[in-house]
């Protein structure tokens, strides 16, 4: 299958023309615009800094169902005993730079670009990107953040500071999703640390299908907020604490 190239029109090709590896066009921008028309037909950017904007579609694709999420022992044990204070778009530009950070610090390669931070902060001021916080004594330990389109969230990347505040914060992201009614979340590409939480993978038509069926309209959400509601004593009082940087 050929790489199609994107001119300024804010279109993409059908994801079934991608290659093999999951790639499917090259070009374009990081727009608002471009970005959700993306992410609604399963299509998300991901390229290292200097190259051009790379555009991909992954076959099969790891997905998480709220309802087969995977506690292991430690980590409720963790959860139980209540380590980590935990809130929702609170320090979304925090959240991005690390990510990008520590990724660096262990030597991979990102694709968290400062002009990927960019756009990604223009989408969560919009309601369309969030991010779940996780606290240690005050600091920052870790979290994650993704795009969340009416029934479905797109998981973009996760970091901890801390040991187990990712794993914390993936949690907290299950339970949210449980109680706001978010079906499935997108994990991507297979990893084993996923997979042990429950994440499977599933094909590209299957995939299609449940974006079709959970992604009835693209309004942006309002900022998020984590209920007293979870099952492992994760939303306690600190949860909801107003917005402090951004």
């Amino acid at each position: 299958m050929p790489v199609f190239r994107l001119s300024s029109n804010i279109k993409f090709p059908p994801p079934e023309l991608a290659e093999e590896n999951g790639l499917l066009a090259v070009g374009g921008d990081l727009s608002v615009q471009r970005l959700l028309e993306a992410y609604r037909t399963g299509i998300f950017p991901w390229y290292s800094a200097g190259d051009p904007i790379l555009w991909w579609t992954p076959a099969p694709r790891l997905v998480l169902f709220p309802n087969e999420f995977h506690t292991p022992k430690r980590l409720a044990r963790v959860i139980r005993k209540q380590v980590f204070s935990l809130t929702a778009d609170t320090a979304f530009k925090d959240i991005i730079e690390k990510c990008a950070r520590f990724r660096g610090t262990n030597r991979e390669e990102t694709w968290i670009t400062p002009e990927m931070q960019n756009a990604y902060c223009r989408l969560h001021e919009r309601g369309y990107a969030h991010s779940i916080e996780c606290w240690h004594e005050g600091s920052l330990a870790g979290g994650l953040y993704g795009i969340a389109l009416d029934q479905v969230f797109f998981g973009e990347s996760m970091y901890s500071q801390v040991k187990d505040a990712s794993k914390v914060a993936l949690h907290a992201l299950v339970r949210h999703a449980e109680i706001t009614g978010i079906k499935i979340i997108d994990c991507q590409i297979r990893t084993e640390h996923l997979a042990t939480f429950g994440a499977r993978e599933i094909s590209r038509e299957h995939f299609q299908e449940i974006l079709k069926k959970y992604i009835r309209s693209d309004y942006p959400q309002k900022k998020w907020r984590l209920h007293n509601t979870n099952k492992e004593g994760i939303g306690h009082a600190g949860a909801c604490q107003e917005e402090k940087k951004l």
